[in-house]
């Protein structure tokens, strides 16, 4: 599915994909602990994926990209279709 995607293409549809796990976890129905961890694997995933493409781009590139994403993806509003 990725092979004609780079590296950097690749990790930032990963970071996306984690992203809007997260933010399904924010308004789902879970609660307590499991939201809690299932936040905090995604917040760990994202992480990681980061640190991948800091090798690529550089850490504070990478540091934008993910803040980016994250406004994009998380603090957009969602359209109701």
């Amino acid at each position: 599915m990725y092979g004609n995607m780079s590296d950097v293409a690749r990790l930032r549809h990963q970071i996306v994909k984690e992203m809007e796990a997260m933010r399904q976890g924010f308004e789902g129905f879970a609660s307590g602990n499991a939201r809690h961890e299932f936040i905090r694997a995604r917040m760990q995933n994202i992480n990681d994926h980061q640190e991948s493409l800091a090798l690529h781009i550089g850490k504070n590139d990478a540091a934008v990209v993910v803040c980016e994403l994250y406004i994009d993806t998380v603090e957009k509003p969602v359209r109701k279709t």
